[in-house]
Order: structure tokens, then sequence, then C-alpha cells
């Protein structure tokens, strides 16, 4: 992977994904590009400097200047910040996705992730209670307790009052369904009774996709209208999106996983009572927003007990 220049000529570089490779080479004439994708991932848009020497013609030079990532097939590390189009010109600000950690849960602070104890094991010996446990300890095996993950969506400022809910101010910001990927090696999803959910498409990276909408036990809106300490929007507030995670079979059974990606870990460093050792793996969970495509990284430990 490199960089392209950008300072001269406009380059267009454009590649199939993994998939599209894919169907393309089962050669059977049914392979049509349906779809494609456009993003901004390299631009920092704080070096418009409009109040160049040189004019307003200067302003965004060093924009249009920015050298660009080749294209690459993974799908799992490219396009992260998709474009969109959103046909009401009218709009001053646009909705944001932040992870909630005043409701319901925090990450363990001192590691910077939430923790997902993977057997029984070791959710006893990490939980405080066993009806909710450290913070950011999520129940992987025992679904139906302990906490779970909360994104809000809104407008993160205070022009759009938080007494009036996005969804009556600006309903095609609203967010009414989500996007969740996550490794498919090590975890499936679930609501927050611990129900397991189905996904809907993991592609050749192991890359599990799940599509949940506003009606579902995951998606509500949120119309609470109090400026209290359980909202972490500062304006109009969209939908919230609440899950858990599941352990595999891989990580709940046995380590392979583990001596793969993983590392070993003082158990002492998440709960000071605990004399144990084990393994972890860091990985990431995407939330996107299926309307505006904003996206975020949840950072997640998986932890197992020797």
């Amino acid at each position: 992977m490199g960089f392209l220049d950008n300072s001269g000529d406009i380059i267009l570089d454009a590649v199939l994904t993994d998939t599209g490779r894919m169907r393309l080479a089962q050669g059977d004439g049914t392979f049509k590009i349906a779809k494609f994708a456009l993003g901004d991932d390299e631009i920092n848009y704080s070096l418009y400097n409009s109040a160049h020497a040189s004019g307003s013609a200067y302003y965004d030079l060093s924009i249009m200047q920015t050298p660009v990532l080749e294209a690459f097939t993974n799908n799992a590390s490219s396009l992260k910040s998709k474009l969109i189009t959103i046909t009401k010109t009218s709009h001053e600000y646009l909705p944001v996705l932040k992870l909630n950690e005043l409701d319901n849960d925090t990450r363990q602070h001192s590691i910077g992730a939430f923790l997902v104890a993977v057997d029984q094991d070791t959710e006893l010996d990490l939980a405080v209670t066993n009806s909710a446990g450290l913070d950011g300890l999520i129940f992987g095996e025992n679904t139906g307790k302990g906490n779970h993950f909360r994104v809000d969506q809104g407008i993160d400022n205070t022009v759009f009052s938080f007494k009036k809910t996005l969804k009556s101010q600006a309903p095609d910001l609203y967010e009414s369904a989500y996007i969740i990927e996550m490794d498919n090696r090590l975890c499936t999803l679930a609501n927050t009774a611990g129900a397991s959910w189905t996904p809907n498409f993991i592609d050749d990276d192991n890359i599990a996709s799940y599509y949940v909408k506003e009606g579902t036990a995951f998606v509500n809106e949120n119309n609470n209208t109090n400026n209290d300490q359980t909202e972490v929007i500062a304006g109009a507030r969209g939908s919230t999106l609440r899950f858990k995670l599941v352990s595999s079979l891989n990580l709940n059974n046995d380590t392979y996983y583990f001596d793969l990606l993983g590392s070993a870990i003082q158990f002492s460093t998440l709960n000071g009572a605990s004399t144990a050792t084990g393994k972890h793996i860091d990985t990431t969970v995407r939330v996107t927003g299926f309307n505006t495509g904003y996206s975020i990284d949840i950072p997640v430990r998986f932890v197992k007990k020797d």
C-alpha cells in the first residue's frame, strides 16, 4: 500500500474488493458492478485556510493536493469515512455517534477497552457481583447478565436543543438502523437480554456484518428531553443502540486463537483482588449508521482465565 501524488493531474485508482474479484472469477457472465463507495479518509479539512495571503483560489489548495491512498481490496481496512449525499441543503450540522459510558457501563480506562470474559470461570473471577461486575466487563457466556454497549446518535451541540428530538427536527438525519461489524472467529452479536443474532453477511476476512433496525431489541428512539447525567449528546438526540457480545465457541472452549492472536495477562491488572493469570485478544467492533454512514470503533479485549 502507498500514496498517490495528487499535486498534478487528478488520478482515478479503482479496484474490485475481494468479494468482487471472487464473483468475477466465477466466469459465468453474471458479474455486474451494481454499487460502489467513495471516501475521504486521507483528507484533513482543517487545512482549509480562508486567510491565505494569495486569495480565495488558494484557500483549499492544501486539501486538493493531499496525497491519496492507493486503492486496496481489503474492505475491513478501507473506506472508514464514506461520502454520503444529503439532498436537503439547509443543514448546518450533521449528527454523530458517541459511545455512552454514563448510563450503563464504562470501559476499563487502564487498558482503554471493554472486557469480554469468554467463559464462566473468567466471569466469576473478574466479576465483583454476578449481576454487574467490573467497569467494562461484558459476560461473554452468561449473556443474560452483566453490562452491555450503548451508542447514542444525535447533534452534539446546543444549537439543536435537547428539548426536541432529532427525529422531529431533522428526520432525514435520524438513524433508524445500524450495521455492526465484528470478527466472527471471536464473537457474535446478542441483544441486551442475551439472545443471539444471526449475521447478515460474513466476508472473506471473517468479518461478520449485522443489520439491526428500530423496532428490534437493539434500536430505539432516544426521546429523553431532559439534561440529565446519563446523556452524552449535547443537543437533539436521535436513536440509541444497545447490544452485547457472545464469545465464540473457539474462545470459550480452547485457547487456539488466544495462542495465535493474543498475549498473556495478569488478572490483577484488571481486578486487584484476583491472583489468576490468563490470555487476552484485542480487537474492535465497528458501528456504522445506515443512513448517514457515520461510524465509530469500539475497543474490545477478550480475556480467558488459565
